[in-house]
Formats: C-alpha cells, structure tokens, sequence
C-alpha cells in the first residue's frame, strides 16, 4: 500500500491555503488560487495545522509546533532550518544565512533554496529579505510577504513601520 496524501483547504485572510500531509506530517502548505482536490480528507494533522493559521492570523500565534518534512537537498533543509529560528515579527537578509550556514558566497543558492520551500507561514521564508533589507522574492507575492510582515510586527509590539 503507498501511502497517499491527505489534502484540506483554508480560507485565510490572504487567500484559498491548500494544506497537504501524509503519515501524520504535513509536507505543503500553499496558497492557490483554486481547490484541485475536490475531495476533502480527514486528517489530525492537517486539522491541527489550520487551527494554528487561525491562530497565527488572529495574532495570538508566534510559532507552529506542526510535525513536517520537505524532500530537498541537505544544502535546502540546512536552509529551511535556518530560517525556521527566524524569530517572530523580526527579518535576516539571504547574506546572514548564508553567513550564519558557514558559505557567504552561497547568498543565490540560499535564496533558490528559500523560494523551494513547500511550507509556507510554517517555515517563514516571507522573513528574509534582501541585503538592502528589500522585500524581494516571494513565490505567493511581494503584497502577501508585505502583510505578513506587517502582521507580525503589529502583533509582536514592535514599532509600526519598522522595515517600511
């Protein structure tokens, strides 16, 4: 028997998120533009991962505590680790990953690996930025990875336009 993916949908603030997990780990968190599973599935984890987005979009949560896997390269999970540790409502450039992963010269390769990231909000790529503290790069729009920031730094108690 293989196994199969169990696929739910959730209306978020910013859009339709289809939400993708097998053996009880979530593996996709996208935004899409349309249901393409019509079938629901009963699934604890995928359940469990949209009471968390309504709580992170209700501004009462700062972090996901989410079983997940992504296939990647080690290169790629060393990345999606890094930026995982980017703590709530605040950003890192693609240079200070790469620094902080022991490769300044690896800045691209940390940013093609960053826009691979199949879970979105869980694994908070909108957190980097450019080393010109630009927003740059991301697969579900620049407007999107605008708002988030924004929401985290409202709800973290920072100071209203801090990155813009």
């Amino acid at each position: 028997m293989t196994d199969s993916f169990l696929t739910s949908y959730y209306e978020s603030p910013l859009g339709l998120i289809e939400l993708k997990s097998v053996n009880e780990k979530m593996c996709s968190v996208l935004f899409v533009e349309k249901e393409s599973d019509p079938s629901y599935h009963k699934s604890s984890v995928n359940n469990e991962c949209v009471k968390q987005l309504k709580e992170y979009f209700a501004g009462t949560r700062q972090q996901f505590n989410i079983p997940h896997y992504q296939i990647g390269t080690d290169f790629q999970k060393k990345v999606w680790q890094a930026v995982e540790k980017i703590a709530y409502g605040t950003t890192l450039s693609y240079s200070a990953i790469a620094y902080q992963l022991g490769d300044a010269k690896s800045v691209r390769t940390v940013g093609t690996s960053n826009g691979k990231n199949q879970l979105a909000i869980i694994v908070p790529c909108h957190r980097v930025l450019g080393a010109d503290g630009q927003l740059t790069g991301y697969a579900w729009g620049i407007e999107r990875k605008q708002w988030l920031l924004k929401h985290e730094i409202e709800h973290a108690g920072y100071i209203e336009g801090r990155l813009f």
